[in-house]
């Protein structure tokens, strides 16, 4: 492709990473009073609390004034970090200017925050209105009931279930007091997957006694930089069961152990590609509790056939996931470990949780299906009325849709909703009930006694002196979730025609399954049409989806003629302003609606040109969340509804995908381009969306792709993509169906669709590689 603002699709200037530029700011001299302020605000107000500035008591004043406190808490922080943001724009723009030459103006995102917000609820409504709606009988619960076990099985990267290992399972030390004992022990789940705990036994065992797995929420203990792990800070549970004639194994989760590894891969380290493997740090906790109650069941102290498990805050969670997918577990009590997708996605919720919380949602539930699970065995949901990150009101919609399985079961006496006055914090209210519902359903009796206390110093429970060399837990989020490899060419055309079919079926039944079932109307309007400067400029409007409308430009030749093709420019951020740019000398008015940066004469002059020479149309669309339907640039905002796309078993680059397909057949339904050869055309990580979309989108010409990255661990992020596929092959099975030309600085990287390419004896321009031409502006 020569000429066309198509070419010029570049990163932009304007494109801003906060991130980046901390270490150029600590020479402001605003620096240190806004990290004393964020040290300040940390201290006061936990992760998660502050997202939603719920869930917190300060002493001597009432949940009401606290709340108050709070709010003024949250105005000043966001004053200080919006006066932050200010200075550093102001001090970046004014640098650019001086290459520039002009000061781009705000970008209002108004529109684009109106409209995700629509589609998040819109979307969450969807399914939560289908959520065990259609079980009406216990045959028929009975029935869906072990597909949707192996379904969650799979969404925490349990399916098929790993190899049970040799545990190794080690004592390394033994402390103890008047009338109980603590085995400090390690076990590997899987080789150097090492967890880390604290085994609690009566002094006095007689006869194998009911066991409890104590699974840890996000309370680390560390002191001079080594981690004591966070069965440390829930010691106090162990302690009182073992008092009460219970076996009690604590155990440390991934993050805040020992061994400090990584649950935040997506909600603080941007490890999107964790949505492309398909891999949770959820699935390694409910792995670990499986283990868990492997090494529980091998101790002649403990009754394998009386375990139940309980834990708090994402200890809560990881009780959820172990009760529902193990049936072991005998009685659950999670605590404070779940609500439903309209809190999360809809009140926000997601924002104050990591990633250990969710699992890969590609069956898109709602949470009161993994309650589900559990029945008909005992389970107490235990919650406070306070609690900013899981809502009360979420958890009672959970509570009552689970009932309706129970009572098919006639078990509804065995759930219970155990509701307190309280933030979110473990609080006595809580445990005492809990462990009562232990004792009622483990030894037939109990009350629950006085409130657990903690009886050791971290360092009586630490398990290593020093760490193990061969762990794995620091990396394990590399492993947990095999990629698929590299395949060989076929060796013949029958043969790539199975690898072809299995891979498209995958990616609708794993990675698009967040697409609508059906297309909507495309409700395409006509928003404006000039003529001017030799180019007629249309723009059009369509539905993509509910909630989701988007604009079309077409910019042709003026006068009535028949294009010879039709171009689709799938544009990024730095497309969008490099689109506007060069339109805006001669068409300002039809953009005045945009925030418009300075106009380029050179680039609209070669526009220009271009159509003079040549019959083309060339169409420009933005999908979601980019240009008109741009929302929230902060990248809090712009991290959290990626992980809500996530939550509702999408992701925002696959939404774009199904974007490119709707604009297609927007571009189609224009009268004087219904016949018109089409073409695609985008750069980077959108380059990969539109070459997705070809898939998916019938008679595409020709795909002129720019930079496209070599592997999905680079992007785009599509769930599970790379459980069976990478780009390579992607690219093979567009380059079957259109001519795909891709624009780089090598050749390397597209070794296997070249091979294939040659093997199936396609034509040769199927496929071709071509040196990257520098953009316009950066020659």
């Amino acid at each position: 492709m020569s000429g066309g603002l198509g070419l010029l699709i570049s990163p932009g200037i304007y494109a801003w990473d906060l991130e980046t530029q901390r270490s150029s700011r600590l020479a402001s001299p605003f620096q240190g009073a806004f990290d004393n302020v964020n040290r300040w605000f940390a201290t006061v107000c936990p992760e998660g609390a502050k997202e939603r500035g719920r869930g917190i008591r300060f002493p001597g004043i009432n949940a009401w004034a606290s709340q108050k406190v709070i709010a003024t808490l949250n105005t000043i922080w966001e004053t200080v970090m919006l006066l932050r943001f200010a200075l550093t724009v102001s001090l970046t723009l004014s640098t650019l200017s001086v290459v520039s030459g002009a000061e781009p103006a705000p970008l209002d995102t108004s529109r684009g925050d109106k409209m995700i917000a629509t589609y998040f609820r819109a979307e969450t409504f969807r399914l939560r209105d289908r959520c065990l709606t259609d079980v009406n009988s216990l045959d028929a619960w009975k029935k869906q009931r072990t597909e949707y076990r192996r379904q969650l099985l799979e969404m925490l990267s349990l399916d098929p279930m790993p190899k049970r290992t040799d545990l190794k399972a080690t004592v390394t030390g033994t402390v103890e007091r008047d009338n109980f004992i603590v085995r400090n022990i390690h076990f590997q789940s899987r080789p150097g997957l090492y967890v880390t705990g604290n085994l609690y036994l009566p002094k006095k065992i007689d006869k194998p006694l009911p066991a409890v797995l104590y699974v840890c929420g996000h309370g680390g203990v560390k002191k001079n930089g080594v981690s004591y792990g966070n069965k440390v800070y829930y010691q106090h549970h162990g302690s009182w069961l073992a008092q009460h004639g219970f076996v009690c194994l604590t155990i440390d989760s991934l993050q805040l152990g020992e061994i400090e590894a990584i649950h935040h891969g997506t909600y603080r380290y941007k490890m999107w590609w964790w949505n492309n493997r398909g891999y949770t740090s959820a699935g390694v906790e409910a792995w670990n509790c499986v283990r868990a109650i492997d090494y529980l069941q091998s101790l002649k102290e403990v009754d394998g056939e009386r375990i139940g498990v309980t834990g708090r805050s994402g200890g809560g969670a990881y009780s959820w996931w172990i009760a529902a997918i193990d049936e072991r577990i005998k009685v659950a009590v999670p605590v404070a470990g779940i609500t439903d997708l309209e809190n999360h996605v809809v009140d926000g919720c997601v924002e104050g949780h990591c990633d250990c919380m969710f699992t890969v949602n590609t069956y898109r539930w709602d949470y009161p299906l993994v309650a589900a699970l559990v029945a008909p065995r005992p389970l107490m949901i235990g919650n406070s009325d306070n609690d900013g990150i899981f809502p009360r009101d979420g958890v009672e919609r959970t509570m009552e849709k689970v009932k309706k399985i129970y009572r098919l079961y006639g078990a509804a006496d065995k759930l219970t909703l155990n509701l307190t006055v309280g933030p979110h914090s473990d609080t006595p209210e809580l445990q005492k009930p809990a462990m009562a519902w232990l004792e009622k359903y483990l030894k037939g009796s109990g009350d629950g006694g006085v409130a657990a206390e903690k009886y050791f110093k971290p360092e009586e429970l630490r398990v290593f002196d020093k760490l193990p060399a061969d762990e794995i837990n620091t990396k394990i989020h590399e492993t947990f979730v095999a990629a698929a490899k590299t395949p060989e060419p076929p060796a013949s055309k029958e043969a790539w025609k199975k690898s072809r079919d299995g891979w498209r079926q995958a990616l609708v039944d794993k990675s698009f399954r967040g697409w609508p079932k059906e297309a909507s109307a495309l409700n395409v309007k006509k928003a404006f049409e000039v003529e001017r400067h030799r180019l007629r400029f249309s723009a059009y409007d369509f539905d993509t989806q509910h909630a989701i409308r988007l604009r079309l430009y077409v910019v042709r030749r003026a006068g009535d003629h028949q294009d010879d093709l039709v171009v689709l420019n799938v544009l990024d951020d730095a497309g969008w302003k490099k689109f506007l740019s060069t339109m805006r000398p001669g068409f300002e008015k039809e953009l005045a609606g945009e925030t418009l940066p300075e106009g380029d004469k050179k680039a609209f002059e070669s526009e220009q040109k271009m159509h003079q020479s040549f019959r083309w149309a060339m169409a420009y669309v933005a999908p979601r969340g980019i240009g008109p339907t741009a929302w929230n640039q902060s990248e809090r905002k712009q991290t959290q509804h990626r992980r809500r796309f996530m939550l509702l078993g999408q992701t925002l680059d696959g939404m774009r995908v199904w974007d490119v397909r709707r604009a297609a057949e927007a571009l189609r339904s224009v009268g004087h381009l219904k016949e018109t050869p089409l073409w695609l055309q985008s750069s980077q990580t959108m380059a990969g969306v539109t070459l997705y979309a070809s898939l998916f989108t019938p008679n595409v010409t020709r795909l002129d792709l720019h930079d496209l990255p070599k592997t999905h661990r680079d992007g785009p992020i599509f769930l599970n993509v790379r459980r069976y596929l990478d780009m390579p092959q992607a690219v093979a099975m567009a380059a079957e169906r259109s001519r795909v030309v891709i624009y780089q600085a090598g050749r390397e990287g597209w070794e296997y669709p070249a091979a294939v390419a040659k093997k199936l004896d396609w034509d040769k321009k199927q496929l071709q590689i071509r040196k990257t031409v520098a953009p316009a502006s950066r020659r």
